[in-house]
């Protein structure tokens, strides 16, 4: 606790006491943006910053508690500068990092900090994916990841002991959400470490700058690793969550019902939306929404000639022809997809990302209890191209009317498309590769579908469908979400409710249900971005009429990154003025 303090009261003494405003706040944020790359090291390395190469991330509660001191640091050097002394982006770039410092600070104090996992994600699955977000060119590279791969051990240890303090006190996940997770644990064991996700780097091209004779040893080192330091490692964690964490699995699917739970979830709230919406406000919210989107639904299954909603949707979740026979296949339409948006991108965009992006399939061990579809953010300093990421698992749940509106969101123009650009623009670092507000990037990722109007993707009352069920979807979540944690909702009730009003899947409607169970507040972010994008977009129509350019107002929107949804509406507010006197 010394050592915590004192490295506290040194960041608040780094500024000179008569120095310029400006000139503390740039040094504040040169400072902040070398412990943003200590704490997060596996990022640095991603981001090409090469003086943490050795070294993962710290899950321990003592690590927490020391982060969360530092950020109480940086606020407090930060309130000693007054946002009416900087430049207008200054005041902005202000505004983004109080935020989120205070989002540091206050989620420590939550006992729910102990929760280190969602069905979404894990440290295990993270890690596993290490070859796929740190660049592996050069001998450094592999020295790199095979040091990162011989220190797993720590990191688990740390993460289990974490977990295990959960437990104690009550700050487990529900029964009713774990059926596959044990599978995102035990299926990384490779009792052939040459069949290992983590020999895959070894299993390509020698690089040319390493030696036949080098990469024969590193080779060897790799397949020593996976068998007598990974797997047991892995096969600890097994063991733990087999005897130590199912057993404790909670009775209730809300996490109001843990000690602290209603304060926690009103946290993730805000967080998660960047707004101070109440639960039961965001709940009528989505009720709403739900009715504007069915009734649109209803008018779709008509045109296709089906009597109601429900025989259309029974029509596209049963009739084979809908769906891909092989992984090949469905692999095959997503790409296909993908690119038919690529050469669309020029008419909605003036400007367009440098970075590819390319697809692959979601790992096998996690495909069965995780989503349909995700995006990874790729790397142009370290030469790592972004990833849509499908769901190969379950054919027969995979509908391929879907695909148009998946991909627009996964990919172009949303994820990527919006990510990429993020990582190029003239911003403070800490914004460039830090700062994600969900609220900002998902509501953009459920924007982008709606695009698919621009771009003739839905141009059969089948992919039409996909798209309406997949905004009923988010606007779903506002209703499940709120429901399970705020208004006394099961697992059951969610189910039912998103099989009513969307055309999802069976397969994905539990896998979605269960992760807004593990992971609260986090889905509630999509639609209410979407809603403010469409807002703005609604009045920037309505106030330039003609003046209005589609393209220019899309280079606006992305042009600042991810922004907290006042910031963003503050920023297009000041675009629509300039826009009216060109």
């Amino acid at each position: 606790m010394r050592l915590v303090l004192a490295f506290a009261l040194s960041l608040l003494a780094v500024a000179p006491a008569r120095a310029a405003p400006a000139g503390d706040f740039h040094r504040l944020l040169a400072d902040h943006y070398q412990w943003l790359l200590r704490e997060n090291p596996v990022q640095a390395t991603a981001l090409d910053v090469r003086d943490h190469d050795d070294r993962l991330d710290d899950p321990s509660l003592a690590a927490d508690d020391r982060r969360a001191a530092e950020a109480a640091a940086f606020l407090a050097r930060l309130d000693r500068i007054p946002a009416a002394s900087l430049s207008p982006e200054d005041r902005t770039n202000r505004a983004i990092l109080k935020r989120s410092l205070g989002d540091v600070v206050e989620g420590n104090r939550y006992p729910q900090r102990t929760m280190l996992f969602t069905t979404y994600s894990g440290w295990q699955q993270d890690f596993a994916d290490l070859a796929n977000v740190v660049p592996l060119r050069t001998r450094a590279d592999f020295d790199s990841y095979l040091a990162r791969l011989a220190a797993y051990p720590k990191l688990n240890d740390a993460a289990l002991a974490v977990t295990a303090e959960a437990v104690r006190g009550g700050y487990v996940l529900p029964c009713s959400v774990l059926g596959n997770y044990e599978r995102t644990i035990a299926g990384i064991i490779a009792e052939d470490p040459a069949g290992s996700r983590f020999y895959e780097p070894f299993a390509r091209p020698r690089p040319a700058a390493i030696g036949e004779a080098d990469w024969a040893a590193m080779q060897a080192q790799a397949r020593r690793l996976i068998a007598d330091v990974l797997n047991p490692a892995y096969a600890k964690h097994l063991a733990f969550y087999r005897t130590d964490y199912l057993p404790h699995c909670s009775h209730s699917d809300s996490v109001s019902a843990q000690p602290g739970g209603r304060a926690w979830y009103a946290f993730r709230v805000r967080q998660e939306t960047t707004t101070d919406l109440t639960p039961e406000q965001i709940h009528a919210i989505g009720l709403g929404e739900i009715a504007r989107i069915n009734a649109e639904m209803d008018k779709v299954a008509r045109q296709a000639g089906f009597a109601t909603r429900a025989d259309f949707i029974r029509e596209l979740r049963t009739n084979s022809v809908y769906y891909a026979k092989s992984p090949a296949e469905l692999m095959a339409a997503a790409a296909l997809m993908a690119k038919t948006i690529d050469g669309k991108m020029p008419g909605l965009f003036g400007r367009l990302p440098r970075l590819s992006y390319g697809i692959r399939a979601i790992p096998a061990e996690t495909a069965e209890g995780t989503t349909t579809a995700y995006y990874q953010p790729g790397s142009p300093a370290a030469g790592i191209a972004g990833t849509y990421y499908v769901n190969t698992s379950k054919l027969d749940q995979r509908p391929l009317w879907e695909l148009p509106a998946l991909t627009a969101h996964e990919a172009v123009p949303g994820h990527h498309n919006q990510i990429a650009l993020q990582q190029e623009l003239d911003l403070p670092p800490f914004r460039r590769n830090f700062s994600f507000f969900t609220a900002f990037t998902e509501g953009w990722g459920l924007y982008a579908e709606s695009l698919g109007e621009e771009m003739g993707l839905y141009d059969t009352p089948a992919k039409k469908m996909g798209q309406l069920s997949y905004q009923a979807w988010r606007a779903s979540r506002l209703v499940v979400d709120t429901g399970i944690h705020a208004l006394g909702w099961d697992k059951a009730r969610a189910v039912a409710f998103m099989r009513e009003h969307t055309a999802l899947s069976d397969a994905n409607i539990d896998a979605e249900v269960n992760r807004y169970i593990s992971w609260p507040g986090q889905a509630l972010a999509y639609k209410l971005g979407e809603l403010r994008i469409r807002a703005l977009r609604t009045r920037a129509e309505r106030e330039l009429g003609p003046k209005f350019d589609l393209r220019r107002f899309h280079d606006a929107v992305l042009g600042q990154g991810s922004v907290p949804l006042d910031v963003l509406e503050a920023q297009i507010g000041e675009w629509i003025a300039t826009e009216k006197v060109r």
